[in-house]
């Protein structure tokens, strides 16, 4: 029987205990994403080298063996300020903290220590791939006349795939997206409220799964969030991008997009060194492209984004 391709599901909830299957729903769990991919069988091979009397492959070990998701999901409110957004567990299992202030807002702030890790479930048309003890990185894609997305590659322990029935997910607490315009999105950079065509801006987390004797793990090591701007050129008179990246200047970014209760997403980043600059061309207009790094102040503070 073939499966089809299209019907494929994914199923996230936060461990208690790192590596304990959560058990995650499609009731409770079901997490609605597009661009989804899966590589079952990430790791290594080794290679034996016998001598023998006779040349030719003499087969591999496949070892370190683990199991990684790509995916993304649409970046939005949660349709109540201060509750948490559906996607919430993923952003949890990268190395965010969750902050809730009922009613009002939720925010999500890097950490470097004692990371959440999650059990993920794949489903291919009955065919079932748990991924548990699940960490990863993450990246935020926001672009005029688009929809802003979070994109996620998630590392997880492997297990040997089983049949499993397709879960019916309730994805009733995903908040339809609004596109970004300027009716709905602002932002500024280094105090500069820019025309933005697009910001990308990456965690970096580096992930390192460890099959080591007594433990199995998937970790964080480090992080450096860094992206591209990509703005009109204003007047050198105005705003001067190359004197400011020149400078090492550092100040923040922020951008905001939404503008009801229950839908407004806003990254914020207090400290924005800009690399150089290049120039180029959209619709006729000059643009500028703006490496950005964003460092932290005070520690764990390089980035965050609140939901309200």
């Amino acid at each position: 029987m073939a499966l089809k391709f299209r019907r494929r599901a994914v199923l996230a909830k936060i461990e208690d205990t790192y590596g304990t299957d959560a058990e995650p729903t499609g009731a409770a769990n079901a997490i609605q994403l597009s661009d989804v991919t899966l590589n079952p069988m990430e790791g290594e091979e080794v290679e034996r080298n016998l001598v023998g009397r006779s040349i030719g492959e003499q087969g591999k070990l496949l070892v370190g063996l683990h199991t990684v998701l790509e995916a993304s999901v649409e970046l939005a409110g949660s349709g109540t300020a201060g509750d948490a957004p559906a996607y919430g567990p993923l952003l949890r299992a990268c190395g965010f903290s969750e902050t809730i202030d009922a009613g009002v807002e939720v925010v999500y702030a890097p950490v470097s220590a004692d990371e959440e890790a999650a059990s993920i479930y794949f489903n291919l048309d009955g065919q079932r791939f748990v991924m548990l003890g699940a960490r990863g990185t993450t990246s935020f894609s926001v672009s005029a006349r688009g929809l802003p997305r979070i994109s996620v590659r998630m590392t997880g322990l492997w297990s040997e795939p089983s049949a499993g029935a397709y879960p019916t997910g309730d994805f009733s607490a995903f908040v339809k997206p609004l596109p970004v315009s300027k009716a709905n999105t602002t932002f500024a950079l280094h105090g500069f409220a820019a025309v933005m065509h697009s910001l990308e801006v990456a965690q970096n987390n580096e992930i390192a799964h460890r099959d080591l004797v007594n433990e199995e793990s998937v970790i964080i090591t480090d992080r450096g969030f860094a992206g591209t701007a990509v703005i009109d050129m204003p007047p050198l008179a105005t705003k001067n991008f190359f004197a400011i990246a020149k400078s090492e200047a550092l100040a923040a970014l922020q951008l905001v997009h939404g503008t009801t209760g229950g839908n407004i997403a806003q990254i914020d980043a207090a400290k924005v060194q800009i690399g150089r600059p290049t120039v180029g061309e959209a619709q006729g207009v000059a643009t500028l492209s703006l490496p950005i790094w964003l460092t932290p102040d005070a520690g764990d503070d390089d980035f965050t984004l609140t939901v309200k």
